[in-house]
C-alpha cells in the first residue's frame, strides 16, 4: 500500500484524515475500489509512552462504519521500542484477521524504517 495524508494534527483534539490506496489490483478497498480513507482525531498524546485516537472509515458500507479506538502504549524493551496496539470498535465488516495482519505489517515496515537510521 501506499499513503496520503491529507491532515495531520498531532496533539490532543487534533485532526488526522488518511488513505491507503492498495497497490496490487486484487485489493479491495473501503471508501473506493482500491482505497481506503479514514479521518479521526487524537484523544490522548503522552510522550513516549501513548498515543490513543478515534477513527472512523469513509465509506458508504454499513457494516464498516463506526469509530474505533486505537491505542498504541509505548515500552522500553531491550535497547528498543515494544508496541502494543490494542483496537475496541473494529467495524463487524472488518476482519479481525485482516486488521491483525495489517498493522503487523505496518509496524515491521515501521521497525525496519526506525532500524535504518
Amino acid at each position: 500500500m501506499t499513503s496520503h495524508v491529507h491532515v495531520f494534527e498531532p496533539r490532543e483534539g487534533g485532526s488526522i484524515r488518511i488513505s491507503l490506496t492498495y497497490d496490487a489490483p486484487t485489493g479491495t478497498g473501503k471508501t473506493t475500489a482500491h482505497t481506503d480513507t479514514y479521518h479521526g482525531r487524537f484523544v490522548k498524546l503522552v510522550p513516549d509512552e501513548q498515543v490513543v485516537e478515534v477513527v472512523e472509515f469513509e465509506t458508504a458500507e454499513p457494516a464498516l462504519r463506526g469509530e474505533m479506538t486505537i491505542t498504541l502504549s509505548l515500552a522500553d524493551a531491550d535497547g528498543g521500542t515494544e508496541v502494543l496496539a490494542v483496537h475496541d470498535g473494529v467495524p463487524s465488516g472488518v476482519s479481525p484477521a485482516d486488521n491483525e495482519t495489517g498493522w503487523r505489517l505496518s509496524l515491521a515496515r515501521l521497525a525496519a524504517l526506525v532500524e535504518a537510521s
